[in-house]
């Protein structure tokens, strides 16, 4: 989608420490990144330097954008481009700043703000995992095709986003959130508390006896590879504990969205020890008071970046079921199933997409 497209986007991955703002056109990057200082302590300079940032993109630029659009961390009204509420990175902004109408009077052109979890899964959706996924279903003589996604990311915090036959999921009030879900193993605790970097640090650190070892999640990943010195068990239950929690948050979404899930973000380099226990969560029982067991998730789950469950998620479960009356057979795939994928695109350059086509979708409309 829009990769015969002309027109241009200016584009901003918004971070606490530096603004680094980008053009793109067709689907892909057309200048090289400008980086500025976000200086979020400060309204001012925030602004000012978000403006000279922008303007030396379009500076840079033979024509002039069709819009900007980008993600910004934390609560707002979407929609309308204000930003306000709890913002740890940029506390000038709490009382509430009216971004998209400050930026479209500077510039002159429409502006379109989200949540950076929604861009990541509308990007995936629209450029990424999803037509992946369909395209490899189709090679393999699969019929089955799916439409909803459901996007993670697995860094500073646990972010969401959901596209639904399509369409972008914003909400009703621009508050499509997963961080505040209950933690499964702690349920008074938010289960961002065990899926973020802080999560794998921690429980390195309890694991270890180390709690103040000031490793990174890298880190912590290499000493669970065996490549680097440290606590192996340790480090291999810290990715482990994450994989539990963040299965079971997972599990609640996809039981009531029914579609693919891809998993995106820093930690997310990590998947080899962090999807083992992910899987196994999905794929735990409950049971009724009656003695019944039930399946947490209703949907068979399948890895879809391993190639042989891949195959058995093509294949499903088609039967021939005869039409009452008649001598004929219809095909019937009894399998109800999902799949969970790492991103392939990397979760900035799937946000940096999902901006893009955004801002053109919604021009479209106009």
């Amino acid at each position: 989608m829009y990769k015969n497209d002309n027109r241009i986007v200016a584009t901003l991955d918004a971070g606490g420490t530096n603004f680094v703002f980008g053009a793109m056109k067709a689907g892909e990057f057309i200048i090289d990144p400008v980086s500025v200082p976000a200086q979020s302590h400060d309204l001012d300079l925030c602004l000012q330097n978000m403006v000279n940032g922008f303007r030396q993109v379009f500076d840079s630029l033979e024509e002039k954008p069709a819009a900007i659009s980008f993600a910004f961390p934390g609560p707002a009204d979407y929609p309308n481009g204000i930003i306000g509420g709890y913002l740890p990175n940029f506390p000038s902004f709490r009382e509430g700043v009216a971004l998209g109408a400050f930026l479209e009077k500077q510039f002159g052109v429409p502006v379109f703000i989200n949540n950076d979890g929604d861009l990541f899964a509308y990007g995936e959706a629209l450029c990424g995992t999803l037509p992946e996924i369909n395209g490899k279903l189709k090679e393999l003589g699969s019929s089955k095709q799916y439409k909803n996604l459901i996007g993670y990311t697995l860094g500073t915090g646990f972010g969401i986003g959901v596209v639904i036959d399509g369409r972008l999921n914003r909400g009703d009030n621009s508050c499509v959130e997963t961080f505040c879900l209950r933690h499964k193993e702690m349920p008074e605790i938010i289960v961002e508390d065990g899926v973020a970097i802080r999560a794998v640090k921690r429980v390195y650190g309890e694991k270890s006896g180390n709690p103040g070892h000031g490793l990174t999640p890298k880190d912590i990943c290499e000493i669970a590879d065996g490549t680097r010195e440290g606590n192996r068990e340790a480090a291999k239950e810290a990715f482990a504990s994450l994989g539990r929690v963040a299965g079971a948050a997972i599990s609640a979404a996809v039981t009531i969205i029914d579609g693919l899930v891809v998993i995106g973000g820093g930690v997310s380099a990590a998947s080899h020890w962090i999807m083992p226990a992910l899987l196994e969560e999905m794929r735990s029982k409950l049971h009724t008071l009656g003695g019944d067991e039930v399946s947490l998730v209703q949907m068979q789950v399948y890895d879809l970046d391993n190639p042989e469950e891949f195959k058995q998620f093509a294949k499903g479960e088609v039967k021939k079921v005869k039409v009452y009356g008649e001598e004929r057979y219809v095909d019937y795939d009894s399998q109800k199933r999902i799949g969970i994928a790492i991103s392939k695109l990397g979760a900035s350059k799937a946000v940096s997409v999902g901006a893009y086509a955004f801002a053109l979708s919604e021009l479209d409309k106009r």
